[in-house]
């Protein structure tokens, strides 16, 4: 079944590169979801997914901690959830609450990925998720 709905880990996906994230976590969760604003654009799906129509009808970006505080990148096709405890127990309720719908969770945490599959989600690693950012758009952990 194709991935109709992408679920970000965005600290897992921001924590992956060295580039200062920690100096301003609110900051590093606003770049990762304007570039998946700019994605999950019905115009920008197949970019996500390598190939057309093949991208996600909606992405989830689930922030946790200081991040929580970014501001919405809102879109068509893009949910920021904010995780009020455990972001891992947020991720596997999104991933519960969209059974049957074709999940994919990037993640990079080994027992948040055992968990998701365990629901059924398939998983994709934070760097697949910046190499498909990158190939069309700018890079998600900088700063221009």
């Amino acid at each position: 079944m194709a991935a109709t709905v992408l679920i970000v880990d965005a600290a897992n996906v921001v924590g992956s590169r060295p580039d200062g994230w920690w100096r301003d976590r609110v900051g590093a969760a606003e770049r990762l979801l304007t570039a998946l604003a700019d994605h999950a654009a019905p115009s920008g799906r197949a970019a996500l997914a390598g190939g057309p129509a093949d991208g996600p009808d909606e992405v989830v970006v689930v922030l946790e901690g200081q991040a929580r505080g970014a501001r919405d990148e809102c879109g068509p096709g893009l949910t920021v959830v904010r995780a009020e405890r455990d972001g891992d127990g947020c991720i596997v309720e999104q991933v519960r609450e969209r059974a049957g719908q074709g999940v994919l969770v990037v993640t990079s945490d080994r027992e948040l990925r055992c968990r998701v599959a365990a629901e059924g989600a398939q998983v994709q690693g934070a760097g697949w998720l910046l190499r498909q950012l990158e190939a069309g758009g700018p890079a998600v952990g900088s700063d221009g």
